[in-house]
Parts: C-alpha cells; sequence; structure tokens
C-alpha cells in the first residue's frame, strides 16, 4: 500500500501533543489522521448493475488533506472555464526571501496578507500606467519541495486590462511579454517593506537590513498556447498541499523518506529522510491560519466586477459565453464488476456498520468477477 501522511501521525500517535504545535494546527493532523477511517463514520454503496455491496468510510474535507482536494480542483476549474477572455494569460510568481521566515511562523497571517496586498498593488500600478485595469488570480503557496517554508504567490494575470470605456485593452500588440521582471520585483519590495514597516514596525527593524540585501525574485512565464489551457494549468495549483502522497516512499518505526526535486540542479529528483517529529513539524508549518483564503480574485477578476460587467466584455470580445453546467451527482464505479455505478444505500457513524452487512449480507449477491 501507497505510505501516506497520515500513517506518520498515527505512528507518531499521542506524542503529537509534545510537538510544540498550537491547538489549530493540531486539530488539522488529527482531522487527517481520522481521514476515510471508521471514526468518522462511512456508508455502503450498492453496484447497479453486478448488486455487489461496497463499504466507504468518510473523508475529513480539510484542505491541508492529501486525500480530499480531487473532486475541489475540478469544480474550481470547471467554474474558472466560464469566465476565459480570448487574450495573453501569463502566469507570475512573486517570493518572499527568507529572511522573513521567522514571522510567518508567528504572525503567518499578517505576512500572507501583505504578500497578496503588494502583489497586486505592484500589478496595479503598472496596469495605471497604461490607464487599464488589471485582473489577477493568486494562489499562496508557502512549501519549497522539502516541506521547508518558503512563502510564494502563483498568479495568472491577462496580457491586457480594461480602461476607462470598460474596452479591452492589450499591454503589447504582440502577446509575448507582460512587465519587466526586475521592476516589479523592485516596486514589490518597496510595497511590501512599506507595508510590514507599518504593521509591524518593530519586527520590520529587526530584519530590515536583510530585507533590502538582497534582490527579491519575480518570475514571469511565457504565455499560455490558449486560454483554456490557463484554467488547466493553474487547477493544479490550486489545490496543491504540502506534500502529496504519492512522493512518500517509505516509513518506519522512526522515520519518513519522501521524494523532493532539487531545483538548483534543474529539478533532479532525489530523496530526503525526516524522523517523524520533523516531517510533522514541517508540514505543520503550511496549515494555514483558520478561515484565511488562499485564492483571491482580483481587478475585473473579482466577483464584484464579474457579476456586473464581466459577460459584457466577453461578448465585446466576441467569446461564446459558456454557462455553468448542472453539477451531476457523482457516482464512483463498482470496484467488482468495473462496469456499474456504486449508489448509496445506508450510512453509519463511527459505531460502524448496521449489524445486517456485519452479518453477512455483503455477500448477498457477490461478484463473478
Amino acid at each position: 500500500m501507497q505510505p501516506e501522511v497520515a500513517d506518520v501521525l498515527s505512528k507518531a500517535g499521542s506524542r503529537l501533543e509534545n510537538y510544540g504545535l498550537n491547538s489549530w494546527q493540531l486539530r488539522t493532523l488529527y482531522a487527517i489522521k481520522k481521514c476515510r477511517t471508521a471514526e468518522l463514520g462511512g456508508h455502503i454503496d450498492a453496484c447497479d448493475s453486478c448488486g455487489n455491496l461496497n463499504i466507504s468510510y468518510n473523508s475529513c474535507r480539510n484542505r491541508h488533506c492529501p486525500k480530499c482536494q480531487g473532486n475541489k480542483r475540478e469544480d474550481w476549474i470547471q467554474a474558472r472555464s466560464t469566465e476565459l477572455l480570448p487574450v495573453p494569460y501569463f502566469h507570475v510568481v512573486f517570493t518572499l526571501p527568507d529572511s522573513i521566515n521567522s514571522l510567518a511562523i508567528h504572525q503567518p497571517k499578517m505576512v500572507y496578507d501583505t504578500l497578496f496586498e503588494a502583489t497586486w498593488e505592484t500589478l496595479q500600478s503598472f496596469g495605471k500606467a497604461k490607464e487599464m485595469q488589471m485582473g489577477m488570480i493568486a494562489v499562496l503557496h508557502t512549501w519549497g519541495q522539502q516541506l521547508s517554508l518558503h512563502p510564494h504567490l502563483h498568479c495568472i494575470v491577462p496580457g491586457g486590462g480594461v480602461n476607462k470605456e470598460a474596452q479591452w485593452k492589450n499591454n503589447r500588440t504582440d502577446g509575448k511579454f507582460l512587465f519587466p521582471v526586475k521592476a516589479l520585483s523592485k516596486v514589490f519590495r518597496a510595497k511590501y517593506c512599506a507595508k510590514l514597516k507599518a504593521k509591524s514596525p518593530i519586527q520590520y527593524e529587526q530584519i530590515r537590513q536583510d530585507l533590502w540585501k538582497k534582490s527579491w525574485v519575480v518570475f514571469a512565464k511565457k504565455p499560455f498556447g490558449s486560454p483554456k489551457s490557463v484554467v488547466e494549468y493553474l487547477g493544479r495549483y490550486t489545490h496543491k498541499i504540502a506534500i502529496s502522497n504519492h512522493r512518500i516512499k517509505s516509513i518506519d518505526q522512526q522515520n519518513v523518506t519522501f521524494d523532493y526535486k532539487d531545483y538548483r540542479l534543474a529539478g533532479v529528483k532525489k530523496q530526503m529522510t525526516l524522523t517523524h517529529q520533523e516531517f510533522i513539524r514541517r508540514f505543520a508549518l503550511h496549515i494555514l491560519p483558520k478561515g484565511f483564503v488562499k485564492i483571491r480574485y482580483y481587478g475585473f477578476l473579482s466577483s464584484t466586477w464579474k457579476r456586473q460587467k464581466l459577460k459584457l466584455l466577453q461578448e465585446k470580445l466576441q467569446v461564446k459565453v459558456l454557462e455553468k453546467s448542472e453539477k451531476k451527482p457523482f457516482l464512483p464505479k463498482c470496484p467488482c464488476c468495473k462496469t456499474g455505478n456504486l449508489h448509496r444505500i445506508a450510512v453509519f457513524d463511527q459505531r460502524g456498520p448496521p449489524a445486517w452487512y456485519l452479518g453477512g449480507g455483503q455477500n448477498l449477491n457477490p461478484c463473478q468477477n
């Protein structure tokens, strides 16, 4: 069986309480540990083809859980697909320097909120210089490949904006360039530092020299091949978590071994081994504060603007406006016959399946495959 984050948490057991984690982090880890186990209850499904009965345990639905993101990602992609414009889109990444990591551990909401604010104000200032309202979708990631703290924003930015007459205006006629990344990084650093100084002056002074010593990193990728590929690409990022289960290679009584890519060596795949405690400590660094919004929309991609003006803009650009399709109920395939669909016929709590199932009812229609 594939080793999982939940297996590491299970091996840690009650020692989790001694790892110096706060109550919200512990609550999240316990939810991941219980995901799709009898502790959360479950349901019994019947196949509409072979009649086989199948038992499934409920998921925790926590946004940090490696097993609970698939359906959310697909729903997000479908929703964004109705909002596309026939214009160039760019993937831009804004990264905070590691000198701010200590502050991010103790005041994550302030540090990450400021990252969103400074990023949008940076792009907005470049757009205003060309007399257009920009748009942006931004997704927060806080991790590096080794589970270290590495806060950065993945942003999808259309290559243009809306002018005062609500007409679309391309940033450049060839659509191959957004803004100079060196200029973006200088403005981004200045705006972030100014905000940090205003919000947390004492902490700012403690790290001020380090913040200004190096250039900050802003990375812009070439435009996507098509608007649709934009959403599918960003869909990889929207519901990612610090580490997926498939990267975990082994777990023993003391250690966890997992794959990572070394981007200093062109993405060469390597392996790292950590103790249970260190793995959990690093994983917990990326548990966001309660209620924190990690995907945000700005400018003409904000919810208010879209409700009032998006369809009109799409019509001006001769876009065939796609209506959101009605969400169909998800019916999993039968693991026995592989052709029929499973339909829920009973639910149960943490006490376990009903007596009729435990008494052998699950074998009334045994699958012959």
